[in-house]
């Protein structure tokens, strides 16, 4: 949907352009899906990334082969301990439970390690794509380059940025008692 609305406001914006600045207007397209596929640099960083992930998984594993075994202790066990000893073990295996979901959290979570991580090896190389690509359209004369497997605009010559336009149009058409 919010592509269909982002098309639909360009093309509306390109219409509000005078003649002869349309007829200059030079479209291209990119996929990022394939230039991701196929370049070195991200090869490469995802091999690297998805090693240290299994590592971090590996280690997830261990500790969950671990609360699996204390459980199963703690099972077998019941009938046979005394209450004193029973609660210290059930207090151990929450004290480890514990330790592994914060470990989960810290490596897995939505600002984790694995996502930082993730940030730290791809954002010079979208970097990287992102100089390539602006060089190519200004010296092929491109004026907008889209994402044709995201939608989303990659390069736009500066002098056809009409934000700061539309935010000062919207603002002059606002009620004054608002």
């Amino acid at each position: 949907m919010k592509r269909i609305v982002a098309a639909c406001v360009g093309i509306y914006l390109m219409s509000l352009l005078p003649a002869p600045a349309m007829a200059e207007v030079k479209i291209g397209y990119i996929d990022t899906v394939k230039i991701f596929a196929n370049f070195k640099d991200t090869v490469e960083a995802e091999e690297l990334y998805k090693k240290e992930v299994d590592g971090w998984k590996k280690q997830a594993e261990e500790m969950e082969a671990e609360l699996s075994r204390m459980s199963e202790e703690i099972q077998s066990q019941t009938l046979m301990l005394s209450a004193d000893k029973l609660a210290e073990k059930k207090l151990l295996f929450d004290q480890k439970r514990q330790e592994y979901q914060k470990y989960m959290n810290e490596t897995f979570g939505d600002d984790g390690l694995a996502a930082r991580r993730n940030k730290e090896l791809t954002e010079p190389i979208v970097e990287k794509i992102n100089a390539v690509i602006a060089k190519v359209a200004e010296e092929m004369g491109y004026t907008l380059v889209l994402d044709s497997s995201q939608g989303t605009l990659v390069y736009a010559a500066p002098d056809m940025d009409l934000t700061d336009i539309v935010i000062e149009r919207l603002e002059q058409e606002m009620p004054a008692n608002q």
